[in-house]
């Protein structure tokens, strides 16, 4: 193991990346403007496992009231909470806008489920203790969102519904210590009818297998506690073995397909939940993440060679942390944030 951290890694270089982009983003992330939270997400937890969150500690309080004032709460009526949640952006529905006789705020106001995610793990992250989350409506606006067949969709306009939407309301549901909006018997049903042929897991019944989907679904058993209940013995050796023969150099997500900086965390946090990382090529992995950072600017890309963005940047160190390399922060795999801050949210949850 400790041969492997031979290998450069411009550690100041990434901190430098993640402060940049918490600041100023360049013009091709405007697409991502209704995703801050997400970028958000990305860029604090990256500081988090770089042991970096002292360079922002004075920005922490206003971080954390942005956070919060992207929450959406009941109106006049406490039970209205379908819509209740995290946003993405402050310039989603804001109030100063109007179109016609009628408020942009009232038509466009409304959670996203990924947003209500990574806006909890980033309280966290921050060490907050949620004293400010509406809890009871946020639970019941993810109940608003399941599917009879188990799945979740994004928002409560119903246009997408996949695993990753599963994921997320399991995430929200085990941080509030409430599964009241989780129907866990269909949730485990999606997850299991979403095996595929090879035995890797797809965004849902009859569709391709794929490591990104394989993690959301992995992730959502283990913290519902019900990987033995959906998979017998067979089913999770050879669950094991696709995700082991995702790796080539690095990780691929699919089969004949090339590897991809994302998936050393996407497939390599699969496994390490499966107990089964370290039966992969720590050296052959690490090889190739490093080969995807920039060394001048910092930031990681998704293949060598090619302009770094936060999504790769926040993934390469997750996949490196999952090695308990370079003296990186460990990484709680399921939650998708350090272990750190995992032991921060346990805190909050027996006090």
């Amino acid at each position: 193991m400790e041969g492997l951290t031979n290998k450069e890694f411009s550690r100041e270089k990434h901190i430098k990346y993640f402060l940049r982009c918490l600041q100023c983003l360049p013009i091709p992330y405007s697409s991502l403007d209704t995703s801050r939270m997400t970028v958000l997400f990305f860029c604090l937890s990256g500081l988090d496992l770089l042991n970096a969150l002292e360079r922002i500690k004075n920005e922490h309080q206003n971080i954390i009231n942005w956070i919060y004032s992207l929450q959406i709460l009941p109106k006049n009526d406490e039970s209205n909470t379908t819509k209740c949640g995290f946003r993405g952006s402050p310039f989603l529905g804001s109030k100063y806008q109007t179109e016609g006789s009628f408020s942009v705020s009232e038509l466009y106001e409304s959670s996203h489920i990924a947003m209500t995610y990574t806006a909890l793990c980033s309280l966290i992250i921050l060490g907050d203790d949620l004293s400010r989350v509406n809890r009871n409506a946020i639970i019941n606006g993810i109940k608003f969102l399941q599917k009879e067949d188990g799945s979740f969709y994004s928002t409560q306009d119903k246009n997408e519904n996949d695993m990753r939407f599963l994921y997320c309301a399991c995430c929200i549901s085990y941080i509030l210590q409430d599964w009241n909006g989780l129907d866990k018997t269909s949730a485990v049903n999606y997850i299991r009818m979403s095996m595929s042929y090879d035995y890797g897991l797809s965004q849902g019944p009859q569709l391709e297998a794929h490591g990104g989907s394989t993690y959301c679904g992995v992730a959502s058993l283990i913290l519902m506690d019900k990987l033995e209940e959906c998979f017998n013995e067979k089913e999770i050796k050879f669950l094991k073995r696709w995700c082991l023969k995702r790796q080539k150099s690095g990780f691929q997500g699919r089969p004949n397909k090339p590897v991809d900086t994302c998936y050393s965390f996407w497939v390599g946090a699969s496994l390490k939940m499966l107990d089964f990382l370290k039966y992969s090529n720590f050296e052959s992995n690490n090889e190739f993440i490093i080969s995807t950072q920039d060394t001048i600017v910092g930031g990681f890309s998704k293949w060598p060679d090619v302009h770094p963005d936060v999504m790769h940047s926040y993934l390469g160190l997750c996949g490196l942390s999952l090695m308990q390399l370079y003296n990186l922060s460990p990484l709680f795999p399921a939650l998708n944030i350090s272990e750190r801050a995992y032991q921060h949210l346990r805190k909050i949850q027996t006090e």
